[in-house]
């Protein structure tokens, strides 16, 4: 994807626009209401859209992610705020949030309360909960740009073979910094092409941008809860082998990262890729060549991740097992020649 620095001065006014209304807003809502307590509170009207948001002790961000649906050029949507058990008070900063806002979001939010089973349970749960023709995503620590569900629906209601669309998104840090901005499609030329590029990991829909017809999940099914990680992919996977699918050349969310987002939980991702790629393994668009890349990514990743843990001599075995996998793939070399470089100049190399 192609990174344009030119839009940085843009984003990051809008950036700061935003958080000035987040700074307004979490002070109030972060206050404590032992007296309040519920489980689930419906709004009733259905909207043109549902927007899914899960929640996991993300309260601090919560408001402001809420305050940039509020600022949608699209006025008619409903939010489906799913708390996956939340321990750090989401319950009570939603309740202040929605009587601080009650004129604008009185009947336009549901919130439901489920005990902690995992992000893609806890969109199963919404999109259970939803009836709305659409389905837009948003995490609760992430934020929309004004136009984004007016670009998104735009892109689906006159086009019925659509299933899916997404754009283009701006990664920020947490101190508001826009870090880098993706807004290139790399879609397939034909849908099978999509599918391989979706399998290998060579094109991404930044979740944050996503919306999909409520249609597809009668088609293809939910998310897949036993994936805990790549579970996103595994489900744009399937609804690209049966709909259309498209990109919008505009920024339309900004995705928030931190200083673990490189290097989480590295181990769980790789098991969680071989399942993904087990799979759908032999499926149109899948198969020996495309398995044999899709692999080697997995493999670069854990080669990144560990280097950027300064573990390098675990980083270059990875490096190393990825240009086994697929040794045609020029990406690889680069990142075997930089892991070995960075290991060779470390003073103590893990092994």
């Amino acid at each position: 994807m192609v990174k344009r620095k030119r839009t940085q001065t843009l984003h990051r006014n809008t950036l700061y626009n935003l958080s000035e209304r987040v700074r307004s807003a979490e002070h109030p809502a972060m206050r404590p209401h032992p007296e309040f307590s519920f489980g689930i509170l419906r709004s009733s009207a259905m909207s043109k859209v549902d927007i899914l948001i899960p929640a996991y002790n993300a309260a601090h961000f919560l408001p402001g992610t809420i305050e940039s649906v509020l600022a949608q050029t699209e006025p008619d949507w409903r939010i489906l705020l799913v708390d996956d058990g939340s321990t750090d008070g989401t319950r009570e900063v939603v309740r202040q949030f929605m009587h601080d806002n009650a004129d604008c979001l009185r009947g336009r939010l549901t919130y439901i309360h489920q005990p902690n089973r995992g992000l893609s349970a806890a969109r199963n749960t919404g999109i259970r909960c939803s009836d709305s023709p659409f389905i837009a995503l948003l995490d609760a620590d992430d934020l929309w740009l004004p136009t984004r569900l007016e670009e998104s629906l735009g892109s689906l209601e006159n086009a019925p073979a659509v299933g899916l669309s997404y754009g283009g998104v701006s990664r920020f840090a947490e101190k508001g910094t826009v870090i880098d901005t993706f807004v290139t499609s790399r879609l397939g030329k034909t849908p099978q092409q999509t599918v391989t590029r979706l399998y290998t990991r060579s094109v991404a829909f930044p979740c944050p941008t996503v919306t999909f017809r409520r249609q597809c999940i009668g088609t293809v099914g939910m998310f897949d809860e036993l994936l805990r990680a790549t579970e996103d992919r595994d489900l744009w996977l399937r609804i690209a082998q049966h709909y259309g699918v498209v990109f919008i050349p505009k920024i339309l969310a900004l995705y928030r990262t931190s200083a673990s987002s490189m290097s989480g939980d590295l181990p769980r991702m790789l098991a969680a890729q071989r399942t993904f790629i087990d799979k759908h393994h032999g499926e149109p668009g899948c198969g020996w060549a495309a398995r044999r890349v899709a692999l080697a990514g997995a493999l670069q990743q854990q080669a990144q991740g560990y280097s950027h843990r300064r573990q390098h001599g675990i980083a270059l075995r990875f490096a190393l097992s990825s240009l086994t996998s697929a040794p045609w793939r020029p990406t690889l070399w680069r990142t075997a020649a930089a892991t070995l470089a960075h290991a060779l100049r470390s003073p103590r190399t893990a092994a």
